[in-house]
């Protein structure tokens, strides 16, 4: 099975329990992590995993866990659309990945490494360069996680 973009299902249900807080400098710590494409993360993914992440075995640049999130947005409403996009975009520099890679998971560090969600980028593959994953406009259209 091949990485695919989607909301956590579990997620959706963390969020009626309040688990995730996206508010700004008081809410939680997110953090954004890549996968080989020879993972089999979506819907269906609970939490961060170690289990087919991109590491330094394959490349060097990388650390496990990914980068921390920068959250300076605000969760918005528009209509009958919430949304909320990362104020930053997330970028690993020095970065030597061989071995292709083509998601990133969205989690919340401090609750429990629960998984938000996955986007699929493409497969990639880096030699000594910088890659960087550029977030959208925050908006009803365009936000990265957007729930209508």
């Amino acid at each position: 099975m091949a990485n695919s973009t989607a909301m956590c299902t579990s997620f959706k249900g963390e969020l009626l329990t309040g688990t995730h807080n996206f508010t700004p400098s008081t809410g939680n710590t997110f953090k954004a992590a890549l996968y080989f494409a020879s993972g089999s993360l979506g819907a269906g993914t609970t939490v961060y995993s170690v289990t087919d992440e991109v590491t330094n075995t394959s490349g060097t640049g990388y650390t496990a866990g990914g980068v921390t999130v920068t959250n300076a947005n605000a969760p918005a409403t528009n209509g009958t659309t919430a949304y909320w996009t990362p104020s930053a975009s997330f970028s690993w520099s020095a970065l030597t990945i061989t071995t292709a890679f083509d998601a990133v998971l969205i989690y919340n560090s401090s609750a429990s490494n629960k998984a938000v969600s996955v986007h699929n980028f493409g497969s990639q593959t880096v030699t000594a360069g910088t890659f960087t994953l550029t977030m959208p406009t925050n908006n009803a259209s365009t936000g990265l996680l957007r729930i209508a």
